[in-house]
């Protein structure tokens, strides 16, 4: 008798092993495979039913799953969409997930290991598992204030972040789009709608332009130029440039003209303060061809050039071109030929210069909790390199407050705080009359609190002007006044 139940419970014993083993590899070995197979439509129509977590910002939901009347339980909801669009992405039955959604899908879905045992529970009791919540590091009210400084109409970006944490504050871009559309059960309707959004001019559901759009930068790109130079050794706060009105480039019956609209013609020979408060072409042009090509690009990429990050959406890798005759390294210098950015990549230009030199990897997860409210992930602030040393990075703040006290990026003073910054205009390809219009900048110089990069796209110069400099100023005075 007692031997009989020893037997039993040795079977029993070998079953639940046998069953916790298969449960193991199936969760942590398979899990991957089998949620990624093509014909897996299941895991697709099952996730649907869950309680997904909320994407919250400033404590309140923008994304939220509520209870649905239709054969799912739950319905996919966003909150002030068009605010937030390029950030949460959407989550869609016809088109998966993009952006936050996608990002984060396996603490939103509860599939995370975090929720391991959780899901143990699920198999005995039949209950449903809910998603952890995403708390975003963005401030509410300087989102809203970037996204309404961004006309209706036009195309642009604003990027608010914090130099020493990398934590990104705004994250804003237009045209926009509402998520609600194609986050529906009803197929049909989704599909049409996304067939509607892609005839808006500008506008692509799939990406964020801050984080994904390559654009041309114009002289915002002379930071990295001065960098250089300063890192190289060969100049430094004294060296005397040559600015001529125009510069013959090599191989080529054209010169490169200097920038007309400031004051650059008043002299020929310039130090590097001048040449930045002026954005002078001609200076940066000859010395990116005096370091050469090799110079700049090692420059580039201690700012991020060339690295697609995850913060933890999907960063498009910006373009510093290589095997290019020096007439083109001349253009490339100043920001034109096929040098193309990110509107955050230029953020981290001005950012990795505001902290001494230390560029900090951009995030945009401040907590991650459980239902229980248990802390599964709260980011700290990862170094990702040191960009320049902190003597250089020093110099090239006080020479970006110097454009912003007596130079053409004077519109984003602030009385009583000193405002460092740098203007660019990107002429865009012939037939385009118009140009892509930026800003980039920190203060307080000495202790800076925020970083702003502000891109308007395809404008002509006086609309551009107007749209970012004084935006930046407003940008930067209402993070000083929090």
């Amino acid at each position: 008798m007692n031997q009989a139940i020893r037997n039993t419970w040795v079977v029993a014993i070998a079953m639940f092993a046998l069953l916790f083993g298969s449960l193991t590899v199936v969760q942590f070995f398979e899990a991957d495979d089998l949620n990624a197979n093509d014909w897996n439509s299941r895991t697709l129509y099952k996730n649907f039913d869950k309680n997904r977590g909320a994407i919250l910002v400033g404590g309140d939901p923008i994304v939220e799953s509520v209870p649905s009347d239709d054969e799912f339980e739950y319905q996919r909801v966003y909150n002030e969409p068009e605010l937030y669009a390029p950030i949460t992405g959407f989550y869609s039955l016809v088109y998966s997930a993009t952006q936050m959604e996608a990002a984060m899908n396996e603490e939103l879905s509860g599939n995370s290991n975090d929720f391991f045992y959780d899901r143990i529970l699920q198999l005995f009791s039949g209950s449903q598992v809910e998603g952890a919540s995403v708390e975003l590091t963005l401030d509410p009210e300087l989102q809203q204030m970037a996204f309404d400084m961004i006309p209706d109409g036009m195309k642009g970006s604003i990027v608010v972040m914090e130099p020493d944490t990398g934590n990104i504050l705004a994250m804003a871009s237009k045209p926009s789009f509402d998520p609600n559309l194609l986050a529906g059960h009803n197929t049909e309707e989704v599909t049409s709608n996304m067939a509607e959004l892609e005839e808006v001019a500008g506008l692509s559901p799939f990406t964020n332009p801050a984080t994904q759009s390559l654009l041309a930068p114009g002289s915002v790109f002379k930071l990295v130029d001065t960098a250089a130079a300063l890192e190289s050794g060969e100049y430094d706060a004294d060296s005397e440039l040559d600015n001529p009105a125009e510069l013959p480039l090599p191989g080529t019956n054209i010169s490169l003209p200097n920038f007309v609209n400031g004051g650059c013609a008043a002299r020929t020979t310039v130090d590097f303060s001048f040449a930045l408060e002026q954005s002078c072409n001609t200076p940066f042009a000859q010395i990116a061809m005096d370091l050469g090509e090799d110079a700049i690009a090692e420059q580039a990429r201690k700012f991020g050039f060339g690295e697609a990050y995850k913060i933890p959406i999907p960063v498009t890798a910006s373009q510093f071109p290589t095997g290019m005759s020096d007439d083109l390294l001349a253009q490339a210098a100043i920001g034109q030929y096929d040098v193309r950015v990110t509107p955050l990549q230029v953020a981290m230009v001005s950012a990795a210069i505001a902290n001494d030199g230390v560029l900090m990897k951009p995030n945009l997860v401040r907590t991650v909790r459980a239902p229980d409210l248990r802390v599964l992930d709260s980011p700290e602030p990862e170094e990702l390199q040191r960009s320049l040393s902190a003597e250089n990075a020093e110099l090239i703040q006080q020479w970006m407050v110097n454009a912003v006290d007596r130079g053409i990026a004077n519109g984003a003073a602030i009385p009583g705080v000193e405002v460092a910054g740098k203007t660019g205009t990107a002429e865009l390809m012939a037939g385009s009359e118009g140009n892509n219009s930026w800003f980039t900048g920190f203060a307080p110089a000495d202790d800076p609190e925020a970083v702003v990069s502000i891109v308007i796209e395809d404008v002509n110069l006086a609309t551009g002007s107007q749209l970012t400099s004084p935006n930046a100023q407003k940008l930067l005075e209402a993070v000083l006044n929090k």
